[in-house]
């Protein structure tokens, strides 16, 4: 017998209800999902949080090496991990019942994900083994996952196919890789992780497949846009913690953080509304293949370049009371500004499918912001003025979206 929960009408009621007899359920097989309003439960929010340590240990390869082939470095283990938590992202979209058995395979690739992140920062000849072997793990428990949904449901199993044989031939690779030398086994990486891509590739692209939840998609991968932009706030913490609490340090911090307060409102009030709005009006419809691909594939930039401001925010505050900022921390903020500013440019752009107001704003900052870098500028002042432009540029798109000229859904 349920328990009536008074001010609720019967639909509500009954909804409770399902809920509770599921709740109950130890073990549940894996189903389509088809909530109109799915959101992200606290197993994946709990799941994310090892990708916050992933990341963090990332930053710290680009921290310590602000050469080509330190960022060359950073930008790959961010791209391994960013598709290792995507493709779970992925599977959960579609297939997420939160039985028992999901659960301990999400615990289990979230122990994957802490191995990776305890060697990422130094994978020599023995620490890449185990890095190599956590991805794999990370692999098992999808193609576990899958197979599950491939058994219950058989009329997903063209949708599933592709997922199955891409992560299976892709943790072959890594598998291999074990046997192989450096630097000839971060080469299989790269390979297995290409391969890996092809599936969900082909899957978009099938007639009957079963589509993604639109609704819950942009909601995933705001997350973990909050998760990356997290690490520009841990970033002024520790400046100000490691160099004290001298007036120089103070306002350069407080300019970094009034920096990804503007990232945080150009995603989130601005292209991420526009992404959001789009995905939602092609809700289960295939209207136009394509259109959740890149939005996937585009927030890769996004995460990479995220992480980069943070590591650039960081040590321009550590400097804050020195006269000059390096040049390779020059280049770090650079790239990280401008390229996250082109990226969303590009997802505004595109899912908007309205050219002009982009190139406008975010589009002029990744002109403005390169050039700004290249003066040798003391620190505070450096942030104050990229600090201006992501304001300016903020403002600049509110007004565009008061003024109807682009359109957003509440992200």
């Amino acid at each position: 017998m349920s328990q009536q929960v008074s001010g609720l009408d019967p639909e509500e009621q009954a909804q409770l209800d399902r809920e509770d007899e599921e709740g109950r359920d130890l073990v549940r097989p894996p189903d389509v999902n088809e909530e109109s309003n799915r959101s992200a439960t606290r197993l994946e929010l709990f799941f994310d949080l090892a990708f916050v340590l992933f990341v963090a240990r990332c930053a710290d390869i680009l921290a310590k090496d602000e050469t080509w082939p330190g960022a060359f470095t950073f930008i790959a283990v961010v791209a391994i991990g960013w598709w290792s938590w995507a493709s779970a992202a992925l599977y959960a979209n579609r297939f997420d019942t939160d039985d028992a058995i999901f659960r301990l395979l999400t615990l289990t690739g979230m122990a994957g994900v802490v191995a990776m992140a305890a060697s990422v920062d130094k994978l020599d000849a023995t620490t890449s083994r185990w890095f190599a072997l956590a991805y794999v793990m990370l692999r098992v428990v999808l193609i576990v996952g899958y197979l599950r949904a491939w058994r219950a449901l058989p009329d997903a199993r063209r949708t599933i196919r592709p997922y199955l044989l891409a992560h299976a031939a892709g943790a072959a690779v890594w598998l291999t890789s074990l046997a192989v030398p450096t630097p000839g086994r971060y080469v299989l990486w790269g390979i297995g992780v290409a391969v890996d891509l092809v599936g969900p590739t082909l899957a978009a692209r099938l007639k009957d497949g079963i589509p993604l939840h639109m609704e819950h998609l942009p909601e995933r991968f705001g997350l973990f846009v909050i998760l990356v932009l997290g690490e520009s706030v841990a970033a002024v913490v520790t400046g100000i913690h490691d160099a004290g609490w001298q007036p120089g340090i103070v306002v350069t911090a407080a300019l970094a953080f009034l920096i990804a307060a503007a990232l945080w409102w150009s995603y989130f009030a601005l292209s991420g509304g526009v992404a959001k709005r789009r995905l939602v009006q092609e809700g289960h419809e295939r209207t136009r293949q394509g259109v959740h691909d890149f939005f996937v594939y585009a927030h890769l930039p996004v995460a990479v370049s995220l992480a980069t401001v943070a590591v650039g925010l960081e040590h321009a505050i550590v400097h804050g009371t020195e006269g000059h900022l390096s040049s390779g921390t020059r280049t770090v903020i650079a790239f990280g500004l401008a390229g996250y500013l082109a990226s969303v440019a590009l997802i505004q752009a595109v899912l908007a499918r309205h050219l002009r107001p982009a190139l406008l704003w975010p589009g002029a900052g990744v002109l403005l912001i390169p050039i700004v870098c290249l003066f040798n500028l003391r620190p505070p002042v450096l942030l104050a003025v990229l600090a201006a432009i992501m304001v300016a540029g903020v403002a600049t798109g509110t007004a565009q979206h008061r003024a109807g000229q682009i359109h957003t859904a509440e992200t």
